[in-house]
C-alpha cells in the first residue's frame, strides 16, 4: 500500500509513504517513472530521518493510475523484475552520462 504525499514544485521532491509487508513505514523520494516492456514502473529511494535521500536500496514497483489516483503494485515475477531492473539501470546510466556532459 502506498500514498502519494506531495507533488514536485521546482526542486521539491515528490515523496511516497510506503507500508511494507512487515508493517514498517518508509518515506521515499520518487526518482522516476518509466516504461519497460508493456508496463510502467516507478523507482523509489528511501529517505533518512532528516528527509534527505538515503544511499542504498532503490525500490521498484509496477505503477499505474486508476481514477486519477496513483497505484503501486509489487513485482512478484522474477522475469518481470529483471525487465524493470534492466530498464532502471539503463535510465541510471543515462543520468550519469547527462551529468558528465553538464560538467564539461
Amino acid at each position: 500500500m502506498s500514498e502519494l504525499m506531495n507533488h514536485a514544485a521546482g526542486d521539491e521532491l515528490i515523496t511516497v509513504t510506503l507500508t511494507l509487508d512487515n508493517d514498517e513505514i518508509v518515506d521515499c523520494a520518487v526518482l522516476t517513472t518509466y516504461n519497460a516492456g508493456e508496463r510502467e514502473y516507478i523507482a523509489l529511494l528511501p529517505l533518512n530521518d532528516e528527509g534527505e535521500p538515503d544511499t542504498g536500496d532503490v525500490y521498484l514497483y509496477r505503477y499505474r493510475e486508476e481514477n486519477g489516483e496513483p497505484l503501486l503494485e509489487n513485482i512478484d515475477d522474477d522475469e518481470e523484475y529483471e525487465i524493470a531492473a534492466d530498464a532502471f539501470d539503463a535510465w541510471m546510466d543515462e543520468q550519469d552520462f547527462e551529468e558528465l556532459d553538464a560538467d564539461e
